[in-house]
């Protein structure tokens, strides 16, 4: 029935409630782009007039003609390709490595205690301050600039996963431990599951940060990657070149967080997000 369309007095049919669920997510959309939109407008229009020098700041439409040539020469794929490459390879290092050692700390008080110190001291160091020894140790090849990366995206997912495991809730430990169920099983069906939320958004976060790292990881001697791509168009004051660089990691970063996103509804299904509009 709330499906029927009504005809009022006036002979107009109006929608159910399909017409109002579709309002609702066109609104919605509207309101996810309107403001990029104007944004967008805004900036198009002040070259446009002769506010804003094409030099200092490119006009939407000339990123857009460099993004259109350099599709065509194959330049922009290939450096998105290498870049991806080598945020993905730091960033599995980085998930797989601070997930282990994230567990075995939150599950250890000694292990702690003895970690403790070492990460207190390494953690606000910048990743970009490790270039020169990532030369020494790795050279000026890949596994420098995966390094770089890695050294990034690790503490995030480190620090949620610790976090994730503290924050258990301590009554269905008890209640495991009432039921004398073994440690193994503790651990994997309600310690784990319980620190999934914080270990989905120290994932999260790790990628974001891999993505800054990697401009500052193509810093080394790189001759192919977004970060060289941007870096180039800075010495060429190609300036379109370097936004499009820019815009690039962000697009790429903002389509990698939607996947993990989805992975995280997947694997959280029991928990229950509320959302403003």
């Amino acid at each position: 029935k709330g499906m029927a369309a009504e005809t009022g007095k006036s002979g107009v049919r109006v929608a159910g409630s399909g017409g109002k669920n579709f309002l609702e997510s066109a609104g919605r959309f509207v309101g996810y782009v309107i403001l990029p939109v104007l944004l967008v407008t805004v900036w198009q229009l002040s070259v446009d007039w002769g506010y804003v020098k094409p030099i200092l700041l490119p006009p939407p439409s000339e990123i857009a003609r460099t993004f259109v040539d350099m599709m065509k020469s194959g330049e922009l794929p290939e450096h998105l390709w290498v870049s991806l490459r080598r945020v993905l390879e730091g960033f599995a290092l980085a998930a797989g490595a601070g997930l282990i050692l994230g567990v075995a700390i939150g599950l250890s008080t000694k292990l702690d205690r003895m970690t403790d110190l070492i990460f207190q001291i390494t953690k606000p160091i910048p990743p970009i301050s490790w270039i020169p020894m990532a030369i020494l140790w790795f050279g000026i090849g890949e596994w420098s600039k995966v390094f770089i990366i890695f050294l990034g995206a690790f503490f995030p997912v480190l620090i949620n996963t610790v976090d994730g495991i503290r924050q258990t809730d301590p009554r269905f430990v008890e209640l495991a431990s009432v039921l004398e169920v073994s440690r193994k099983r503790l651990i994997m069906q309600v310690i784990l599951p319980g620190a999934l939320p914080s270990i989905m958004t120290g994932l999260r976060v790790g990628l974001m940060v891999a993505w800054i790292c990697v401009v500052a990881a193509e810093l080394i001697a790189a001759s192919s990657g977004v970060g060289f791509m941007i870096m180039n168009g800075r010495l060429s004051s190609q300036t379109d070149q370097v936004l499009l660089g820019m815009l690039t990691i962000g697009v790429m970063g903002k389509i990698l967080d939607e996947l993990l996103k989805y992975l995280e509804h997947r694997l959280i299904s029991w928990r229950t997000v509320y959302k403003g509009d």
